[in-house]
């Protein structure tokens, strides 16, 4: 499908350069002196680096064909993960490179969104926040929690982060996916 630079929103998803791009920001330019232009900032869905492009007002561009499928995690098999469609049963296995670095907060029964272009996999999204367990960490010493520090934690899933020295082994807590950060107990 093809799509007008005017038409540019954020969350648009376009093709450029032979990449799927989605529109971060946008810009409609209006010089005093020339022809108008649009400014744009776009994500790269294939490897996650943001560039700024300028289109000439009414340009025409392509339109990427994004479907997003809900895929929950069943276990691990091998270097790969075995992953269910929720709505057909049907099941894939993806390599842990396509999944990346937040592989660490993978746990079984968790939900998934998988974003296709094309039949290929582009991206895979975990959830924002996740509930895991302390399985190792060491324990606090008095007077340690007077100042605001942290100590390294272990979780069930082998990820290891940051916690509040007042955080014990056993204890569930909520962690923040997108910048590995402690955000509270469960």
């Amino acid at each position: 499908m093809v799509i007008s630079s005017n038409d540019l929103r954020p969350g648009v998803t376009i093709k450029v350069d032979h990449d799927i791009m989605t529109v971060i920001e946008f810009m409609h330019v209006k010089p005093g002196k020339g022809a108008a232009f649009v400014r744009t900032k776009l994500k790269s869905l294939k490897s996650g680096n943001s560039i700024e492009k300028t289109f000439r007002a009414g340009e025409r561009l392509d339109e990427a064909n994004i479907e997003k499928k809900e895929m929950q995690y069943l276990y691990k098999a091998g270097d790969n993960f075995a992953l269910m469609d929720n709505e057909s049963f049907e099941q894939i296995e993806v390599s842990a490179g396509r999944i990346g670095s937040k592989v660490k907060y993978l746990k079984e029964q968790m939900n998934l969104l998988i974003v296709y272009c094309d039949g290929q996999i582009l991206n895979i999204e975990l959830p924002n926040f996740v509930e895991l367990k302390i399985t190792e960490t060491p324990p606090a010493v008095k007077g340690d929690t007077a100042a605001s520090s942290s100590k390294p934690a272990t979780l069930e899933t082998g990820a290891l982060i940051q916690v509040p020295f007042f955080v014990n082994v056993g204890e569930t807590i909520r962690v923040d996916t997108r910048d590995d950060s402690y955000l509270d107990r469960v």
